[in-house]
């Protein structure tokens, strides 16, 4: 493609995509659909570039005040991440001048808000929480593009051998540093074009998504609950450490993420899975199994902050009112998978969110709303589970993963134990 088009389609997508009114993925997939004739270094370029434009919108907005056109445009043409050579040539003198004094400009001088590219009402909770230096090192993770994470499903095969077949297959991965389970991978290769994928030896997940899975730690013939299932990366994962055995209900109000669950339920192998669909948190389904369930997770809807690397959009399509209706959700939802667990079972509640009001405070009003339930160390309950470390990713007894520290995506969590 001439590279004046490709910058047009890539002012065109900037222009959808920053009207904030659907999730980013999907205006880019749907942009994708439409435009059939582009090849993969043309959508990467593009889709990359969207992304940055969305980590850096703060200060790319900035500096597009100098330039001319449309503002789209200009966005486009600073957060270009395609090859230099492509830009250079959709690109006119006067555009080209204008370009090399942006980047000339020190963006150390600038004003704060400029630098970190949060909104203020999130900004302000983490520097309160981490101080200044930590802060801007944390905005300086989200910024970043994430990882690639996989799970090897040991049902299938060890994670030696998964290792061993993807770099067979040319792709570079390692161990993650604390889930047993994953790999991390470099670039963004392929996958569903790998027999390893295709057979269900591995998934996608996020290492500390994994780690969620190994607090809940279910065993072998156990009851389980995964009471906001979603697509089901979390529940594939307890099935896998089920080895198979027991029943492990997938609970969800949305039908078509549960929907989503089906291809990869079927890769899995896992037989023991039962997905249901409920009409909200006080669904007849659950006051049946009031009681007699052994370990329930509620990954709860939450604001996914902690999933900005992946979801820069979400620093923009969210707000202190979006997440004020969360809390009363996060808390009803919780307040009823707590009637689940027998006498000795165990709750866990997590997010993918860095915002205390949606991790600490929601924990610690359970926790004195329920005497019936005692909140357990996470540290000691992922050295259990052989992860190295395990005493770094915890704070005040709750799981705190932060990208800027772990390299994960940010997420919070609570154990308890019913009396």
């Amino acid at each position: 493609m001439h590279p004046n088009a490709l910058l047009d389609l890539s002012t065109e997508l900037l222009r959808a995509v920053l009207k904030l009114d659907q999730p980013a993925d999907a205006v880019v997939s749907a942009f994708f659909r439409r435009q059939g004739k582009l090849g993969s270094r043309e959508r990467h370029a593009l889709a990359e570039t969207t992304y940055h434009v969305l980590r850096h919108r703060l200060l790319l907005q900035h500096l597009a005040q100098s330039g001319s056109g449309a503002m789209e445009r200009r966005l486009a043409i600073l957060g270009w991440q395609g090859t230099e050579s492509v830009l250079k040539a959709a690109i006119g003198p006067q555009e080209q001048q204008w370009l090399q004094h942006a980047k000339s400009i020190d963006v150390s001088t600038l004003a704060d808000k400029l630098r970190h590219n949060l909104p203020d009402w999130v900004a302000q909770p983490l520097r309160e929480r981490l101080g200044e230096e930590e802060f801007m090192a944390l905005a300086r993770a989200l910024n970043e593009s994430a990882p690639l994470d996989l799970r090897v499903n040991l049902l299938k095969c060890k994670r030696e051998e998964a290792l061993a077949a993807l770099q067979a297959a040319g792709i570079e991965a390692r161990p993650t540093p604390y889930s047993p389970w994953g790999l991390r991978v470099q670039g963004k290769p392929a996958l569903n074009r790998l027999e390893l994928f295709t057979s269900g030896g591995v998934e996608v997940q996020d290492e500390g998504s994994q780690l969620l899975a190994l607090l809940v730690a279910p065993k072998r013939g156990e009851m389980v609950v995964d009471f906001c299932a979603g697509a089901g990366g979390k529940t594939l994962a307890l099935g896998a450490a089920m080895r198979n055995t027991g029943r492990l209900y997938a609970f969800d109000v949305s039908g078509s993420r549960l929907d989503a669950l089906k291809p990869r339920l079927a890769r899995s192998g896992l037989s023991n899975v039962y997905p249901a669909q409920l009409a909200h948190e006080r669904d007849e389904r659950v006051k049946r199994l009031a009681g007699k369930i052994d370990r329930v997770l509620v990954d709860a809807p939450c604001s996914g902050l902690g999933t900005l690397r992946r979801n820069p959009d979400l620093k923009w399509r969210q707000s202190p009112q979006a997440v004020q209706e969360l809390r009363a959700k996060q808390s009803a939802i919780l307040a009823s998978a707590a009637r689940l667990p027998k006498s000795g079972g165990r709750l866990v509640y997590a997010t993918c969110s860095l915002l205390p009001s949606e991790n600490e405070d929601i924990a610690r009003e359970f926790s004195a709303a329920h005497p019936e339930y005692e909140l357990l160390d996470a540290a000691e309950l992922l050295a259990q589970a052989q992860v190295p470390q395990a005493d770094t990713l915890v704070s005040d007894g709750f799981l705190r993963l932060w990208p800027h520290r772990h390299a994960t995506d940010g997420f919070f969590a609570a154990v308890w134990q019913r009396r």
